[in-house]
């Protein structure tokens, strides 16, 4: 199996974001059948769901000029 490649990113965030996330990856742990949650994780899966979100919206605009 080929391994992913990882890049650390280190960035600084208000308290409440950071809880905010605490409780996302929590409300991911219980809702999950597998293992444990890791924060990286999370971040990943939402900022996909934004990202795909974002290419959504840009072709409906584009499909409206």
């Amino acid at each position: 199996m080929e391994k992913e490649q990882k890049v650390q990113l280190n960035v600084r965030v208000k308290n409440e974001t950071a809880q905010l996330l605490d409780q996302i990856v929590e409300y991911y742990q219980e809702n999950t059948k597998y293992g444990k949650v890791y924060k990286g994780e999370v971040l990943t899966d939402l900022i996909e769901k934004a990202h795909d979100l974002m290419e959504k919206q840009k072709l409906m605009k584009n499909r409206n000029k």
